[in-house]
């Protein structure tokens, strides 16, 4: 089983078992667009989910490919304002417990500077990579997005 949405473009930078900044760019050709009558925006649950899915590679990143993050409970989220087509999503999540089974992390996300979302005590169990995904696979994504980042940038 793959992941087959991907929201998160880029791994600007991370520190094992600590800390991760990644960035999705929004386009106009992506198919989550909504409009409630103030314009294209993100659907706020998929702005939850790139925040996670930028958790889940800072496990994959911290355990070698050996452990993935599967989210089990969030306790606090809020959301500050819309991601419209074009807008670089920035995402900073930070490990605030790491065990062998479980992970809990909070973060945000932002547009220009601007915070668009506040995520709380994310709670996530922590599953063989190898039952979910192709170990190989995942390691040829996370390399794809690591390529990317700035020398002096992140660690491996």
């Amino acid at each position: 089983m793959t992941m087959l949405f991907h929201l998160i473009d880029r791994i600007d930078s991370w520190e094992a078992g600590r800390t991760i900044s990644a960035r999705k760019l929004t386009s106009w050709l992506e198919d989550f667009w909504r409009d409630e009558g103030s314009g294209p925006q993100m659907p706020a649950p998929l702005v939850l989910e790139a925040l996670c899915q930028a958790g889940t590679w800072l496990i994959i990143a911290t355990t070698d490919v050996r452990r993935r993050a599967a989210l089990l409970s969030v306790d606090g989220v809020r959301f500050h304002g819309p991601v419209r087509p074009g807008d670089v999503l920035v995402l900073e999540g930070a490990v605030e417990s790491l065990s062998a089974e479980t992970a809990v992390l909070s973060g945000t996300a932002s547009v220009n500077g601007r915070t668009v979302m506040t995520a709380e005590t994310v709670m996530c169990a922590l599953l063989p990579a190898e039952e979910l995904e192709d170990p190989g696979e995942t390691r040829r994504t996370l390399d794809r997005l690591l390529t990317r980042v700035p020398v002096g940038g992140g660690r491996r």
